[in-house]
């Protein structure tokens, strides 16, 4: 029988993905539509080429 060792995750995606939601869930809870694009557009991400 083989024993599996488990490493330690030195970065947790869903864990950094989900306070990331949280954090802009928070932000936004109280705009309107208008307000909550102009929040996207703000900030948006810039790809490179």
């Amino acid at each position: 029988m083989k024993t599996i060792i488990k490493k330690e995750k030195t970065f947790d995606t869903v864990k950094v993905f989900r306070e990331i939601k949280e954090k802009i869930a928070k932000e936004t809870e109280k705009m309107t539509f208008e307000q909550f694009k102009e929040y996207l557009n703000k900030n948006r991400i810039t790809t490179t080429d």
